[in-house]
């Protein structure tokens, strides 16, 4: 993504279009100024997106989540940010991050209260397979203090950042510290036991929760999910969405376009990706790709790293 030396109303537009995010501001015109500095967005492989803000927020404005990752972060470099998932509130300024995992149902909504500089880095996690990363069950929030050495690096890397091949591997190595500091230590231990849902039963929905994940290219039926977790369909629907916040099929959606995203960074061609992942149309799987992530397959694939041969 070029550099954004402007958010207007109208790049804001732009940009929550494509990123799958819904911006909240007073003004109604176009072109007026909300903020001024630069934005710019830098690719990592494989899955990780990392943006780099530097603002003048002239005029409070807020963003509003509308699709699901696996993992958000974000770091504060100087000034503040305000969050907001459910009824859970944080204040981050500089030397904090916040790790989050959201979905429509559960949006996370940032807001930028008007200051005279805001530094923020944020990284996306798109996949969470490359990594082995914990997968969340479960909308989540919470904050963190960046260890004071590391802390100092991003500052240093983002004032002098270096004019060659060597900038990406230097942000990549600082999104995974980010990342292996951020991340919760066990998704597991968040799992919060559900009214009217026995041990069991807990156990059971675990292991399908697994089945699903690691396996999401199968073509599953409601049915003989329903039999292999011993309970019925409409039992098995209910208790999986009240224990994890989203139905099977939305998490089967999850873990196929996951998968999906690895396969093409791989160099697989958008329809070899489709079947891959349990798609039998590469047009739906185009779709709901798009949907997911804000970027069409085609966009990782033309990315994707090959391998040299000696």
């Amino acid at each position: 993504m070029p550099t954004i030396t402007s958010l207007t109303p109208s790049t804001l537009s732009q940009l929550g279009h494509k990123f799958g995010i819904d911006y909240l501001h007073a003004y109604q015109g176009h072109d007026h100024p909300i903020a001024l500095g630069s934005v710019s967005d830098l690719p990592l492989p494989p899955g990780l997106h990392l943006t780099l803000s530097d603002l003048e927020v002239r005029q409070r404005y807020a963003s509003r989540s509308t699709q699901t990752v696996p993992w958000f972060l974000c770091v504060v470099m100087e000034g503040g940010i305000e969050i907001a998932q459910g009824q859970k509130r944080l204040v981050i300024s500089a030397g904090q991050g916040l790790c989050a995992h959201f979905t429509p149902q559960a949006p996370l909504i940032v807001e930028q209260p008007a200051q005279a500089r805001l530094r923020t880095l944020n990284i996306a996690v798109l996949t969470t397979e490359p990594y082995a990363l914990p997968s969340a069950h479960e909308p989540q929030l919470h904050a963190w203090t960046l260890p004071p050495a590391l802390f100092e690096q991003l500052c240093a890397t983002r004032e002098f950042p270096l004019d060659d091949w060597r900038q990406s591997l230097v942000w990549h190595g600082l999104a995974l510290q980010l990342l292996g500091h951020g991340l919760p230590l066990s998704s597991s231990r968040n799992i919060k036991p559900a009214p009217g849902i026995k041990h069991r039963e807990r156990e059971r929905l675990a292991r399908l929760h697994a089945e699903l994940r690691d396996n999401p290219m199968i073509d599953y039926r409601l049915s003989d999910l329903a039999r292999s977790a011993a309970m019925s369909p409409s039992s098995l629907r209910q208790k999986f969405s009240a224990l994890y916040g989203y139905s099977i099929f939305e998490h089967l959606r999850q873990c196929r376009l996951q998968r999906a995203y690895c396969v093409l960074e791989k160099g697989y061609s958008v329809q070899q990706a489709a079947h891959t992942c349990g798609y039998r149309h590469a047009t739906n799987f185009a779709t709901a790709f798009k949907r997911h992530f804000g970027i069409p397959p085609t966009d990782v694939n033309r990315h994707a790293y090959k391998t040299p041969k000696l």
